[in-house]
């Protein structure tokens, strides 16, 4: 028993003086392996010869063995105190306190979102006031109401999100026009934005969940000249005094007469020179239907009104110069960090 107790001493000795002339904290943790070590440390060596005593000999090496484990961790641990406050650091071993600080991580507002809150300026500034409506909507109010036959193909299931209970996802804000005028009497001038949903294939102009903004004036003597002109004024107003406006005869269940609307801008180069886009279709648009105005309680004989609908989405892909719309649900930081302080 003495020897090993004499050995506990000598290692004890040896170890501190070790500890105590180290000058790196890798040298130190060297030192801790070679003498703490779990499975070649030189304690766990004597202790596997606590098995050569006698019974009664055993706790008092054992005891001695942990006092000096103790005394050594402690001796290091003050050790390794020491050396890292010599460096100016409070980092413990490993950490490189010379890495730059992270800056706040700072949220923004997501380019359509960026892209609604102009137009509703715009659209406020000439008389408008905003109104919404349910994401999930009856046949009633998404189709019949807006003179569309459920026999008709946008009523079909390969285009239409269905709900059970006779319910579908909203496949355009039109129904917020609907019950706007089922709870409102004219004069009526409303900005409806949302998100609408089909069953589109997902690509580079087309997604099965976006964004939609449509317009609804009724009043009475609401003629095409007021749409025309509501609508070219706000043309010139979101991209620029010189922007021509075009209106193209189309078909729209709900409209009639129904336009097409397409821009083309003008802008100067960088040398100043004169430059002109081609034609860029920007929404559909038309003088409200009759038939609508009656399914929703309102005297077609006396009220007339005008109607338009666009997609935030595109008008954003035309202003920013963004060509797929699929950027705008990567959830990529590097895209949408460009918007963050617009």
């Amino acid at each position: 028993m003495s020897s090993l107790l004499d050995d506990l001493s000598a290692l004890e000795a040896e170890a501190l003086e070790a500890v105590d002339s180290a000058d790196t904290l890798d040298n130190l943790e060297s030192i801790r392996v070679q003498y703490l070590g779990r499975k070649d440390g030189r304690i766990s060596a004597i202790l596997r010869r606590v098995g050569e005593l006698e019974p009664e000999e055993r706790p008092q090496v054992g005891a001695e063995a942990n006092r000096v484990k103790g005394r050594l961790q402690e001796a290091l641990e003050s050790q390794t105190a020491a050396l890292t406050a010599e460096k100016g650091g409070q980092g413990s071993p490993g950490e490189d306190l010379t890495l730059p600080g992270r800056a706040p991580w700072a949220g923004g507002r997501h380019p359509v979102t960026l892209v609604i809150d102009e137009l509703w300026e715009i659209f406020r500034g000439l008389g408008f006031t905003r109104a919404r409506g349910p994401e999930a909507e009856t046949e009633w109010h998404n189709f019949v109401a807006l003179n569309t036959p459920l026999d008709h193909p946008a009523a079909d299931e390969q285009d239409t999100l269905y709900l059970k209970g006779g319910h579908l996802l909203r496949s355009h804000t039109s129904p917020v026009q609907v019950r706007v005028m089922q709870s409102h009497r004219p004069p009526i001038r409303v900005l409806a934005p949302g998100m609408v949903y089909r069953r589109d294939t997902y690509d580079a102009t087309h997604a099965p969940a976006f964004a939609q903004l449509e317009g609804l004036v009724v009043d009475e003597g609401i003629t095409f000249v007021d749409l025309k002109a509501t609508l070219a004024e706000f043309a010139r107003r979101y991209w620029g005094p010189e922007t021509r406006v075009r209106f193209r005869p189309s078909f729209f269940p709900f409209t009639e007469p129904s336009a097409e609307v397409d821009v083309k801008r003008v802008y100067r180069d960088a040398e100043g020179r004169e430059q002109e886009t081609d034609w860029l279709e920007i929404m559909g648009a038309g003088m409200v239907d009759p038939a609508v105005l009656d399914q929703c309680g309102i005297d077609s004989e006396r009220y007339t009104g005008f109607a338009f609908g666009m997609g935030p989405g595109r008008i954003g892909m035309l202003k920013y110069g963004i060509p797929d719309i699929r950027a705008y649900f990567d959830n990529d930081m590097r895209f949408l960090r460009q918007f963050a302080h617009r």
